[in-house]
């Protein structure tokens, strides 16, 4: 399994809720989280099927920014 971290812009529970659906769809429910109260706004996805660059582009083709984190 692999954990993927990603900044983003995504800061309210309505985005995120607007968010889930597609998550869900690409990672898996229950793979993915996100920390509102990180000054960074993470994502963490979980999953074996999702790369960087297609958490990427789902987030910014729906208006927010996003850029992964290296561990």
């Amino acid at each position: 399994m692999e954990v993927l971290v990603f900044k983003t812009s995504v800061d309210n529970p309505q985005s995120v809720k607007t968010l889930k659906p597609l998550l869900d769809s690409v990672a898996g429910r229950g793979r993915w989280n996100f920390a509102l109260d990180d000054c960074d706004k993470i994502l963490r996805i979980a999953s074996m099927k999702v790369n960087a660059q297609t958490a990427i582009r789902l987030l910014k083709d729906n208006g927010y920014e996003c850029a992964e984190l290296e561990g």
